[in-house]
């Protein structure tokens, strides 16, 4: 940290001397203020004060810090680069805030590899080293102020507070009326991070050009082969999601400016195109499939092309809402001029097909192991499904499951008859029948009841969309983001209601270190008073953490403060 100062590098009153002594609560307040004024300058169009700001940011030690920690408690964060280099302790990821330099910063190659499509073929991921991520951590902590002010209304990828349901929500008010739109182009565009244009990005992207074309331009590593890259953000790093936002922003805003000035503003708002994407997935609606053919697919087709970009020809099509369409993982379709939104076939069949690999690769393992692993994947997709009409979808979904498991009872016990077997692995709880669970044993030698979760038995629950006009860094909003984060983070918890009321009465922060508890950090749940000690399980003894917030309390001697119920 003395090199840190003598270098010139800012550093906050009352330098900590080691990872546990830091204040988050400073840090992100620090990184916060800055990020306002960011947002502010891009507001008002002074792109010298913004470049000037971006740059006293990333020299700042507290945002070094931050992305440190955010590279550090991702899951990711497991997973090494090409150096083979992981950040395991407190002391490895001190000393990298030290190592976030721009002078003489040079990245090392992605390590490519392939993951499987829902499709059958495969998508490449670049894994950048964890220093290259904390640098890219470091740099989007300026640019995301930048693009969350430049970016499309209805733009919801990789968005503060955005995500599948808000652009599904928006589909369904363009969508729902007798008046709505009848005609969309569902469009995909083809291979996108992997084909944008590195000029473009050099010349457009409100960032350091130095260290962005660094990145563009590392390469990638695969089966012990360099290879260059000329085109395209590699999927796997932190900043690649951003940058593709900020390539794509303008396809909404900038087709209405045409459309206006071409056929005039009255003929454009009796059109109904209506534009909503998420990352390089999109919908635009129209009232006619001409005006989708002649007018709004060339005037894409020309945006996309000056980024080094084209469609998909096998994903992109105009189509009647009667015949309806596939996005996101929902199926849009209109039933005697009434919008129903369902779970589409492919996405039920690719889950369906998971959830039958990991029964299957399971077959000599205990009843309670197989739960472990089933439920957090039936959670998941029954939490996803269950803001549009799912009802139908969960039902089929738990017949099949059902099935599924009933053959992998009987296998285990072939000379056993079926009464035999359903009582070993069935039972009935209150009013439910044939509920697969069994008795297992916690960490305090306590024996309690485990089933598997019920998909049909999955609520239906209406989702709130954010607001189109919404901006994470604008103080004037800060309420109403706080409230909807809690709120999202609250339903998500409603599984585990006793984790629900502990995020809400700690307001959604770490009883540590007072920062935010999110899907990225994730959290974990302590006992004040330990459990080995005497300690109770009752929620006046337990606390939200961050997963290394847990560790400092653990073996650091950090407190963890509890909030008082109301």
């Amino acid at each position: 940290m003395e090199a840190l100062i003598r270098k010139g590098e800012s550093a906050p009153s009352g330098v900590p001397e080691r990872w546990g002594d830091i204040n988050w609560r400073r840090v992100d307040r620090n990184v916060r203020v800055m990020q306002i004024r960011i947002a502010k300058a891009t507001q008002e169009g002074d792109w010298r004060r913004v470049k000037a700001l971006q740059r006293s940011l990333t020299r700042s030690w507290s945002a070094k810090a931050s992305a440190v920690r955010r590279v550090a408690m991702n899951q990711g964060a497991r997973t090494a680069g090409v150096d083979r280099v992981k950040w395991e302790t407190p002391e490895a990821r001190w000393e990298a805030i030290g190592r976030l330099r721009r002078r003489g910063y040079r990245p090392l190659p992605l390590r490519r590899v392939y993951i499987p499509k829902a499709n059958g073929k495969k998508r490449p991921l670049g894994i950048p080293t964890l220093h290259d991520r904390a640098m890219q951590a470091l740099y989007l902590l300026a640019l995301e102020p930048v693009s969350e002010g430049t970016s499309d209304p209805n733009s919801y990828g990789f968005r503060i507070n955005r995500s599948t349901h808000d652009a599904m929500s928006q589909l369904f008010v363009s969508l729902s009326r007798r008046i709505s739109a009848s005609w969309v182009l569902e469009a995909d565009i083809k291979g996108c991070f992997d084909h944008i244009s590195h000029d473009w990005l050099e010349r457009n992207v409100p960032m350091d050009k130095v260290i962005l074309r660094k990145w563009l331009k590392a390469g990638v590593v695969f089966q012990g082969q360099f290879q260059a890259t000329d085109a395209g953000t590699p999927q796997g790093g932190i900043i690649s999601p951003t940058l593709a936002n900020v390539a794509l922003n303008g396809l909404e805003t900038q087709l209405t400016e045409f459309l206006k000035a071409k056929l005039g503003v009255n003929r454009t708002r009796k059109l109904k195109v209506n534009v909503v994407r998420y990352a390089d997935d999109f919908v635009i609606t129209g009232n006619t499939p001409e005006v989708l053919e002649n007018e709004v697919k060339p005037w894409v087709e020309q945006f996309l092309a000056i980024r080094g970009l084209t469609l998909s020809t096998e994903k992109t099509r105009i189509v009647n809402m009667a015949q309806g369409f596939d996005f996101l993982g929902w199926n849009f379709r209109k039933y005697s001029g009434k919008l129903l939104i369902k779970p589409s076939k492919k996405n039920a069949q690719a889950f369906y097909r998971k959830v039958k690999e990991v029964i299957g690769a399971n077959k000599g393992a205990k009843q309670e192991k197989l739960i472990r692993l089933l439920n957090p994947m039936l959670r998941g997709w029954a939490q996803y499904h269950c803001p549009v009409a799912a009802k139908a979808a969960f039902t089929r979904m738990g017949n099949l499951i059902f099935r599924a498991l009933w053959r992998w009872a009987k296998r285990r016990h072939r000379g056993k008859n079926s009464e035999w077997v359903r009582q070993k692995y069935f039972a009935s709880v209150g009013d439910r029948n044939w509920v697969f669970g069994t008795t297992a044993v916690n960490k305090a030698d306590e024996r309690y009841w485990m089933e598997l979760y019920s998909i049909p038995g999955t609520l239906i629950q209406r989702h709130k969309k954010v607001r189109a006009e919404y901006h994470p860094f604008d103080p004037a909003q800060e309420m109403y983001g706080e409230q909807l984060r809690q709120e999202r983070m609250a339903e998500r918890m409603s599984y585990r209601k006793q984790w629900a009321k502990l995020y809400v009465s700690q307001r959604g922060l770490c009883a540590v270190c007072q920062g935010a508890l999110t899907d990225e950090t994730g959290w974990d749940d302590h006992h004040i008073e330990p459990r080995i000690l005497g300690g109770s399980d009752a929620l006046g003894n337990r606390v939200l953490l961050h997963p290394d917030c847990h560790v400092q309390v653990h073996h650091y001697g950090k407190i963890a403060v509890k909030p008082v119920f109301e």
